[in-house]
């Protein structure tokens, strides 16, 4: 659209959104307003939605948001279920094994691992096409008592009630907001420096194999195998999928001068790119993979040379959870306002719970007023800031755990050592919050621990109900809280 032929913002009730970023986090809030009747544009700057990393995992906090809105089946069918992590050193040698079975019976579903592709592909066909704009690259956004201006690369502009800046850890929107609160002296000082880079990681997925050769990708659940060296600052990370891949992710821990060194290189992670990543695939190619007892053994290498080469990324990794979430007419979602290493595995499932609670929020405003738009991106910091920051500190220390450090043996001998009640007690707290949406029917949760009823669900539910809307005629369950336990 040129400046004379804008989007138009609304004119009734509901506010009109703009989403900028196609990822995990900015395709579940386009479907949820979607099913809200809520208007909305998607804008991608990417020429088609591509799903760049290998896989990710979604299990009970997230797979009654699955059943809402109608595609757990689908999601089922392409994904294989997953319920343990076993620790190895670098020779191979067993360590200790994490049972994560416990959370099927208290959460209610169990964990499964999935091809980020693949879900990709679910989502985005969730989404009516009319409302995607590809090759939309953000280059500013200004706001005013009315409404929010985005302008883009190829001489387009669009302009909305609301602006959810869900493009990723580089994201533009939090760019150009952070830009106009550091004019206005709002921008907190630890927002205004650059996020630490702790690690570099190298991702791939290779092609479908033969279980002849790779005894794991025959399984009918998830093997997912990590391992330790002990002589270099590497771990890698093993595991198969439902069609017969096997996704592979290697590490290497940054100390504290090589971290610096990077940052004062200019690099920006390439946002899963390409880019460098021969390199180091050579060095870590001797690296051992499992392979069954009973077959020949396999290096990384073998992995990578069965992986596609524009399948592979290099990307280095920070994290940093920011102080800044909103603006006037502005919310950012996901990594773009909190960015956690993939070695916690937590990523994901935040960025959905994020969607969850704007989505939630924005269906229930009063007005389409700065004031009581603001007052919806508070509550939704609020509530969400300290599942991030709780998710933050177990990534870290998830990095910590694997280190060839003093620190990290420490860590690796508590969790094997670790009191089977005491497991199974932190467990627990890894699933209690496990929202849904409070416009459509409330799905049956089958787990034997409760789920916390979210502020942004009782609060927009008792809202909508004031409103005549009539959300879910289900109540909610009666371990509703608006003090939520926290993971840390």
């Amino acid at each position: 659209m040129t400046p004379d032929e804008q989007q138009p913002i609304s004119t009734g009730t509901q506010p009109h959104i703009i989403i900028v970023g196609a990822g995990i986090a900015g395709m579940i809030l386009a479907i949820l307003l979607d099913k809200a009747g809520v208007p909305y544009t998607l804008l991608e700057k990417a020429s088609r939605i591509k799903a760049l990393g290998s896989a990710i995992s979604f299990g009970p906090t997230v797979i009654p948001l699955f059943r809402q809105i109608g595609i757990f089946e689908e999601f089922e069918a392409i994904a294989l279920p997953f319920s343990s992590i076993r620790s190895h050193d670098g020779e191979g040698n067993l360590a200790f094994t994490a049972d994560f079975e416990p959370r099927t019976e208290m959460g209610g579903a169990r964990t499964y691992i999935v091809a980020r592709p693949k879900i990709y592909d679910i989502l985005y066909n969730k989404i009516p096409k009319e409302k995607v704009l590809l090759n939309k690259r953000v280059l500013s956004v200004t706001e005013d008592d009315r409404c929010v201006r985005i302008e883009c690369a190829d001489g387009t502009f669009y302009e909305g009630d609301i602006l959810v800046g869900a493009d990723g850890a580089y994201s533009a929107v939090r760019q150009s907001i952070f830009k106009q609160l550091k004019k206005e002296n709002k921008l907190p000082l630890t927002d205004d420096t650059a996020m630490p880079y702790n690690c570099v990681c190298l991702v791939g997925q290779t092609q479908v194999l033969d279980e002849e050769e790779f005894s794991v990708v025959g399984s009918s659940d998830c093997k997912f195998n990590n391992y330790i060296s002990r002589t270099e600052p590497y771990f890698w990370v093993i595991f198969n999928t439902k069609q017969k891949t096997i996704c592979w992710t290697v590490i290497q821990i940054l100390n504290e001068t090589s971290s610096k060194d990077l940052q004062e290189s200019g690099n920006k992670g390439s946002e899963w790119g390409p880019e460098a990543a021969g390199a180091m695939a050579e060095t870590v190619r001797h690296f051992r993979v499992p392979n069954g007892e009973n077959h020949e053994p396999k290096t990384l290498g073998d992995l990578i040379d069965k992986t596609d080469k524009e399948l592979i990324s290099k990307v280095s990794l920070e994290e940093k959870v920011f102080e800044s979430w909103y603006s006037s007419r502005t919310v950012l979602i996901g990594d773009a306002c909190h960015k956690t290493n993939p070695a916690g595995g937590l990523g994901a499932q935040i960025a959905v719970h994020d969607a969850i609670c704007v989505a939630n929020w924005i269906n229930a405003l009063p007005s389409n007023t700065s004031e009581d738009i603001q007052h919806a991106f508070k509550n939704y910091k609020e509530e969400r800031y300290p599942y991030a920051l709780a998710a933050y500190k177990n990534s870290s220390r998830m990095i910590t755990g694997n280190e060839n450090t003093i620190v990290g043996m420490i860590i690796r001998l508590i969790r094997y050592y670790m009191p089977t009640w005491l497991w199974l007690r932190a467990l627990k707290r890894t699933i209690l919050y496990r929202p849904q949406v409070s416009f459509l029917p409330k799905v049956d949760d089958k787990g034997s621990v409760l789920p916390i009823d979210p502020p942004s669900f009782v609060k927009t539910k008792y809202m909508l109900e004031k409103m005549g809307r009539n959300p879910s005629s289900q109540e909610p369950s009666s371990a509703a809280s608006s003090s939520p336990m926290i993971e840390e």
